[in-house]
Formats: C-alpha cells, structure tokens, sequence
C-alpha cells in the first residue's frame, strides 16, 4: 500500500510539472516563437498558450518600442572638423520569428548597426549642416538603419542626434564668425535705415519749401514735445522775433570799423571816380578834331 501511495504521489507530481511546462500566458505586448522539434511554427499569443511538454520551445518576443541610447561617436566631418556625437534610437518589433531566427541578439545587433551608420552618416556632412540640419541628418540616420535591421524583422521609428561637442577653439571661432555675421547685418539694417530716413527728409524739405510756415509748426511742435518732461521748462519764443536778434549778433561779431580806415576808403573811392572821368573827357574831344582834320585834308 505504501508502494502504491508513493507511486501515485510521483504521477500526479510529474503531472503537475507537466502541465506547468506546457501551459504559458503571454501578456498583450508579448509573442511566442515556437520550435517544434527544432522546425518553427506560427508566431502565438497573446494569452493562454498550449505547448507540448518536451516536443516544444517557446521564446518569448516584446513587441513594445525600444529606446537604444547610442553611446558618444568620435567624429570628424568632411571639413576636417573632430567632434563627438551622441544619439537615440527608437526601435520595435514587426516580426518576432524573423527577429529571433534571423539574428542571435536583435538589440545589439541594432545598436552595433546604429553606431557605425552614425559615424558613416556625420562623416560626410560639414560641420555647418551638422550643427543647423540636424532634421534631415535624422532622417538619413533612420532610413539607413531601418533598411539595414528590416531583414531582422526591427522597425526603426525616430533617431534623433542628441549632442554635438566640438573643440573649444573651434567653438571661439564659431562665436566670432557669428558676431560678425551680427554686425554685418546690423551695419546693412542701419544704412538701410538712413537712406530711407534721407528720402524722407527730403520730402520734408520740399515741403518746408513750398509753405515755410510748417517750419513754424515743426518749432511748436518740438516745445511741446520739450514740455512733457516736468523738470524741463520751456518759454515759447516766435521765429520772427528770433531773425532781428541774430542779425545783431552777426554784426556785432564782425565789430565796429575805424574811422580812419572809412575815411581812406572814401578817399580812394573819389579818387577812383575822378579818374575815371578825366579819363572819359579827352575821349569827347578827340572825336570832333579828328573830323575837323579829315575834312582839311579833303
């Protein structure tokens, strides 16, 4: 009787372990990759899944998106520029046999792939479009990658270039290139500014021109822009008050003349006059002999 219990015990043992072995639950993320004897059968899953104890092998497959961090890449580009680049690739599986059958580690292959595109991708950009294109290097990174790992069954989504370090000379040399760059476009603005500001001056004047009393106006216009600060104050004064006045500043710079000095002037100015009239007599008399004398002779 002790025989038989033991050996029951036993049978419902190996039944239990039996069972427990060839009953799986797979989670709604998740895939079964069965080998029958070796020979690979129909993905399965999710849920309860039945496998034949001994005769079956299951591998279990996420088919949730993968977030591969790609460690820094020692990279010089095509205008001799070193730099070190790090970037993130996203990744997931389409198709779980072809992901466990056709690679050994489906992750690490992608990562080894990743970083050798991602040297090859960089090493034939400027460092111009590294730093500024950064959307359509992504976009090449991705496509190459995702042609790579589609044999694998690995869809890759998104890479996206993380950081970019480039020597600290270089990065000085960025700064003055782009400080010029800065005050060339603030040198181009501002002459803009005064050829259109002198084209609108002379507007002005051809106004003033043709109603001098804007300049009146332009006079009041400027008091009361004077007068809204409260610790400046202004006394209006007209234009036409202001001309007499600086009239009788211009002569009184030029000063007084002398007396003598006027009294010579005058002199020299009546001699002149004197002159020139003597010089004007002889002429009226010479014309009347010189007929005289002709008619003798005729």
């Amino acid at each position: 009787m002790t025989a038989v219990i033991t050996v029951v015990a036993v049978l419902l043992i190996l039944t239990v372990l039996l069972a427990g072995s060839s009953i799986r639950v797979l989670r709604e993320y998740e895939r079964g990759v069965v080998f029958r004897l070796g020979r690979l059968l129909q993905a399965r899953g999710p849920g309860l899944v039945l496998l034949i104890p001994i005769v079956d092998r299951m591998v279990r497959v996420s088919l949730r998106t993968v977030t591969l961090n790609i460690p820094p890449q020692e990279v010089i580009t095509r205008d001799n520029v070193p730099a070190r680049v790090n970037a993130v690739t996203y990744f997931r599986v389409v198709d779980p046999n072809r992901s466990v059958v056709e690679v050994e580690n489906f992750e690490q292959a992608t990562s080894q792939i990743a970083q050798t595109t991602l040297r090859s991708i960089l090493g034939k950009a400027d460092l111009d479009t590294l730093l500024a294109e950064r959307e359509r290097l992504n976009a090449d990174l991705q496509q190459v990658i995702d042609d790579q790992t589609e044999p694998w069954g690995i869809k890759v989504t998104t890479v996206e270039i993380k950081d970019v370090e480039i020597p600290g000379d270089m990065q000085r040399a960025i700064a003055r290139q782009a400080e010029a760059e800065r005050e060339r476009r603030a040198k181009i603005i501002n002459a803009e500014g005064e050829f259109q500001a002198s084209g609108k001056l002379a507007d002005a004047a051809d106004v003033i021109a043709r109603n001098p009393v804007t300049i009146q106006l332009r006079y009041l216009q400027t008091l009361l822009e004077m007068g809204g600060d409260r610790s400046t104050v202004v006394f209006p004064l007209p234009i036409d008050v202001l001309r007499p006045l600086l009239g009788a500043i211009d002569g009184s710079r030029s000063g007084p003349e002398d007396p003598d000095e006027a009294r010579r002037k005058h002199d020299q100015a009546s001699r002149e006059a004197a002159a020139l009239e003597q010089a004007r007599e002889p002429a009226r008399t010479e014309l009347p002999t010189s007929r005289v004398v002709d008619d003798a002779a005729g």
